[in-house]
């Protein structure tokens, strides 16, 4: 078999998941009259430079700039950054987080990792009073793939078992055991190998589009007394039928996105208790105030085992993430889960710790709650004058709006939705797609009113002008 054949029996691209299409003809073309000479050379020499991978190379521009909820080219294009990996919740360059780091770097830049330093204790110390129930033990590391590693090191450790059960078409990082537990086939591709044993996987929630059957009424919201929530009854029967499941882990709030129907976290956590199975929650792009509450787990008044965070938790500066559970898994001492070099960065801790007040004295989380409520609402009516949508969802800050040919059969609408992201960009939008179909807008915390306005009133002119042309029906 040569280098470029495919497998047989393997799909010659995978499914699209969580992120958009970067070789498509809408990008080539966006890319033709979008990208000046100085930038195409940019972009050939970061082609020229770094392994090739789906999502990021050929990369969509080159930024030079990013400051507040703005993001700017090398062109000097300006975009309103609703996408930001999820890290910007205080805004790109906040600059009381600049400035905390650069007296910390002066104070003390590094800490040998056989050496505890204040800044690392207070920022365990912090998300132990922050998170939910009574989670209060804590390790971190550099990244939300590496610290969902150690999370499922611990539940092993723990249980004295290894399998796991997570949801197709989830995301959880890029390391061998992240990939394990995702559902992504961008990570999970015939080219990488065998993964780690006794990772099972089941449908996840997404009522709108319930994977097990099972209708919703005209505002996507399902019926509980016909569904009886089936999709949480498989995790429970998974769960009975395995036996032996170290840990559940999910996002309990999906960021593609999907939210779960209501009881869907009760019934798990009832299902992993009875069966000695650890809930690891991911919120490493929810966590931290998105969901317009500090964790999106709050809203379900579910408490996991372990919950993972990262992301945010740099200020959309420095890179850092955290692992924090129950103190009664504290159980493997005499061995290393992370141990990284990194771990206790006074510089990356003091980062954290910041953004976490930052967000806390700006009462930045009411802002989500308050202004994503009102995003979700006026959808809602451009809802009803545009059949191009046929859904809508979110909570705070996590918006999705969902793009169908034709709302009875639910046809996905991916050429539109793909023409709608480009058209944005040109008006100074920028989001992603998920899933094909579904625009995905994750903006910063510290977005206004009048701000997330300005971007909705981007989506209709270009949802508008789409349906004039005919693209939904394609």
């Amino acid at each position: 078999m040569s280098s470029g054949d495919k497998p047989r029996g393997q799909p010659q691209s995978p499914l699209q998941s969580e992120s958009d299409v970067n070789l498509s003809a809408r990008r080539a073309e966006w890319s033709a009259r979008s990208v000046n000479a100085e930038t195409r050379d940019l972009l050939q020499r970061d082609a020229d430079a770094f392994l090739h991978q789906s999502v990021s190379t050929p990369c969509l521009s080159a930024i030079k700039k990013a400051e507040g909820i703005w993001i700017e080219d090398v062109a000097g294009r300006r975009y309103m950054d609703f996408h930001g990996n999820n890290v910007h919740h205080i805004g790109y360059g906040h600059p009381r987080l600049k400035a905390a780091i650069a007296a910390q770097i002066e104070a003390l830049p590094f800490a040998p990792r056989r050496f505890t330093c204040e800044p690392a204790v207070d920022l365990a110390e912090k998300l132990a009073q922050i998170a939910p129930g009574n989670l209060a033990k804590v390790l971190f590391a550099t990244g939300g793939s590496d610290a969902v590693e150690i999370a499922l090191k611990l539940a092993r450790a723990k249980t004295g078992r290894f399998k796991t059960l997570s949801f197709w078409d989830a995301f959880h990082g890029a390391g061998f055991g992240a990939s394990s537990v995702g559902g992504e086939q961008l990570f999970r591709g015939p080219a990488i190998g065998p993964l780690l044993p006794g990772a099972e996987h089941v449908a996840p929630f997404a009522c709108y589009r319930c994977p097990y059957g099972y209708p919703v009424d005209a505002d996507g919201k399902p019926d509980l007394g016909t569904c009886h929530l089936a999709c949480a009854n498989m995790v429970s029967y998974v769960l009975q039928r395995e036996g032996d499941v170290a840990a559940v882990i999910a996002e309990p709030a999906r960021a593609v996105p999907y939210l779960p129907p209501p009881g869907f976290w009760q019934q798990v956590r009832e299902a992993c208790d009875a069966h000695g199975t650890l809930l690891i929650f991911d919120e490493i792009p929810t966590g931290l105030g998105k969901t317009g509450r500090m964790f999106a787990c709050d809203h379900d008044g579910v408490v996991p085992d372990i919950l993972v965070m990262g992301k945010a938790l740099g200020g959309g500066i420095l890179p850092i993430a955290a692992v924090i559970c129950r103190p009664e898994l504290d159980v493997a001492g005499d061995y290393a889960l992370g141990h990284y070099t990194h771990e206790k960065n006074p510089v990356l801790a003091r980062a954290a710790l910041t953004t976490i007040e930052i967000i806390e004295d700006e009462d930045l989380i009411a802002n989500a709650a308050t202004v994503g409520a009102y995003a979700i609402e006026r959808l809602e009516n451009m809802k009803t004058n545009h059949p191009l949508i046929g859904d809508v969802r979110g909570r705070g800050f996590l918006i999705g709006i969902e793009l169908v040919s034709d709302r009875e059969t639910k046809a996905p609408a991916n050429g539109a939705a793909e023409a709608v992201l480009y058209r944005a960009l040109d008006e100074g939008l920028s989001f992603k797609t998920t899933m094909g179909n579904v625009l995905t807008l994750t903006p910063p915390l510290i977005t206004t009113r009048d701000q997330m306005d300005r971007a909705l009133d981007i989506i209709e002119k270009c949802i508008n002008e789409i349906e004039i042309a005919g693209l939904g029906r394609e």
